[in-house]
């Protein structure tokens, strides 16, 4: 079977040479990417408020079930800015947050490439967590075909989980794979494959639009404000205060 580059791999033919542009020609060409970005996720509206509609019927079967981000390098690290998130923000349970991340913790901070090949890793992963049918699976991977991603949701399927995958290739393993997709188009990069931009962008959008409006069906914003924060320092404890008396609790 030939294999065919993903969109996000690939050169774009619309723009000149990032690098053969003028200061302020190349920051226009990263801007208008980003407007892109933005498009792809609007334009997956129908998909991302059905995979809101079924994440909310699956936490609502138990009082146990976990959101649990997947993915590696870039990918991996929006998720695990997503998830940490949700406790501070909207009082969303440590217990009910998890990740599993090609390479580990230590992929986070310095790039570990190889581990997205890494497919004994991923099953581990899924059995260490003892990922279970109360349980959702956010598999993110801008190719959609990342081996280590790929492995867990296809495991994770097998537990019984609700898996999710979100990538930015139409034609990828990871939607055959998942129960549910959102495919973010966002096409070739300024820099030929480098998807820590507009993909990683269009990524990180749809996830705060996910866990935002999962949140709020949750009851966990109330008049716009964030009726369930957690003052962790003295900033939060002033801005907990305001919202206290805004709300009259």
């Amino acid at each position: 079977m030939k294999y065919t580059l993903p969109p996000t791999e690939m050169k774009s033919n619309n723009h000149q040479d990032i690098d053969k542009l003028d200061d302020s020609s190349s920051f226009d060409l990263l801007v208008n990417s980003n407007h892109e970005a933005i498009k792809s996720v609007s334009d997956a509206k129908e998909y991302i408020h059905n995979v809101i509609d079924q994440i909310l019927l699956r936490l609502n079967k138990s009082s146990c079930g976990r959101i649990i981000y997947c993915g590696a390098g870039t990918s991996a690290r929006i998720g695990v800015q997503d998830g940490s998130e949700l406790y501070p923000t909207f009082g969303w349970p440590h217990s009910r947050i998890d990740y599993m991340i090609a390479g580990g913790n230590a992929a986070l901070l310095r790039p570990l490439e190889n581990a997205e090949d890494d497919k004994n890793d991923a099953i581990a992963k899924v059995i260490d967590l003892k990922v279970n049918e109360n349980d959702i699976i956010i598999g993110l991977a801008a190719s959609g075909n990342t081996p280590f991603t790929c492995q867990v949701l296809k495991e994770s399927r097998k537990k019984g989980a609700l898996t999710i995958g979100i990538s930015n290739n139409k034609n990828s393993l990871l939607n055959e794979i998942s129960e549910f997709n959102i495919i973010l188009d966002t096409g070739p990069e300024p820099v030929v494959g480098s998807t820590r931009l507009k993909a990683g962008t269009a990524q990180k959008i749809c996830l705060n639009i996910i866990s935002t409006i999962l949140m709020i069906k949750l009851g966990r914003v109330k008049n716009g404000m964030m009726n369930y924060l957690v003052p962790t320092n003295k900033k939060l404890k002033k801005r907990q205060k305001l919202i206290k008396k805004s709300l009259n609790l």
